[in-house]
């Protein structure tokens, strides 16, 4: 690579293989401390690798950093009687983002498989280049304010809780006052509040201020990531070993529309299988001067 590459271009590892794919995915994942291989990596999958990492706030569009504060303030008000840790606003902040509610929380996993299912589990986008990030959260936490870095040192995690961040900072307004200093990024893991989220291996990223995007933070932090491309041709064979390993929306999705979900992927026909009346053997059709087999010749007995 030449100087004039840019830092993303140099964090981008392009395979080719699915054997290039796992190394890439498993590299430098060895902890000498405990000689296991105890990854310190936290991974997402996108379907497209031209993706960029807005939130779902972000893609809201419009003045989403004001609207911020009054889409929780109301989530809190309608869904009050569901919720049981309501003194806790990153508790409340994991269960809206779960829900769908736009947030500045991105989701992520420990598994470098489930990143894999989300980056190839759209068959719309498999004419597209998938890619998965692979961003180290121990180091990003070296980012983090001296209060809030407090709290995993004398916790001895590098992964923060909801609790945790209660201990040290308590809504999202002292979160944007804290990162008026400096742009940081929070790693943490919501409470298991169903199957999904414990099946899914997942927690979320969370930035300072609403508006940061998270590929320009990262960018000036070539340390802390690699971002995985694979080309369209190899998604198949990605997807087809993931359901083999069963690693599918049956198993990450528990509950009737997982099941409907892998099914209708699953069965999806692809090959000739896509239009088996195009690919039927050819029928010879019999020359008009010679008799169908149907048609007894003029000179033939037809008993």
């Amino acid at each position: 690579m030449t100087s004039e590459q840019s830092k993303p271009e140099k964090n981008t590892v392009r395979v080719s293989s699915w054997i290039e794919l796992y190394e890439a995915l498993f590299d430098d994942t060895f902890n000498t401390r405990t000689s296991r291989y105890k990854s310190r990596y936290a991974y997402r999958g996108i379907s497209s690798a031209d993706y960029d990492m807005k939130t779902s706030l972000m893609r809201l569009g419009g003045e989403y950093a004001k609207v911020e504060p009054h889409l929780l303030r109301n989530f809190k008000k309608y869904a009050y009687e569901q919720i049981t840790a309501r003194d806790s606003e990153w508790y409340w902040l994991s269960v809206a983002q779960h829900y769908g509610l736009p947030t500045r929380l991105l989701d992520w996993t420990y598994s470098p498989q489930v990143a894999l299912h989300f980056a190839t589990c759209n068959l719309d986008k498999f004419t597209a280049d998938g890619a998965v990030w692979k961003v180290n959260y121990k180091k990003a936490h070296d980012y983090l304010p001296e209060k809030i870095q407090a709290a995993t040192n004398d916790s001895a995690t590098w992964i923060l809780t909801t609790e945790l961040l209660d201990a040290s900072v308590k809504s999202l307004a002292d979160l944007d006052a804290l990162g008026r200093d400096g742009d940081f990024l929070i790693f943490f893991e919501p409470p298991s509040i169903n199957a999904r989220l414990f099946n899914q291996f997942a927690y979320f990223s969370m930035a300072s201020r609403p508006d940061l995007l998270l590929d320009d933070w990262l960018g000036a932090r070539s340390e802390l990531w690699t971002k995985i491309v694979f080309p369209s041709q190899l998604k198949w064979e990605i997807r087809d070993k993931l359901d083999q390993s069963n690693i599918s929306e049956r198993i990450l999705f528990p509950g009737l529309d997982g099941i409907a979900s892998w099914l209708k992927r699953y069965y999806t026909p692809t090959g000739t299988a896509r239009d088996p009346v195009a690919h039927a053997p050819d029928v010879v059709e019999p020359a008009k001067n010679e008799p169908s087999a149907k048609e007894p010749a003029a000179n033939e007995s037809t008993q």
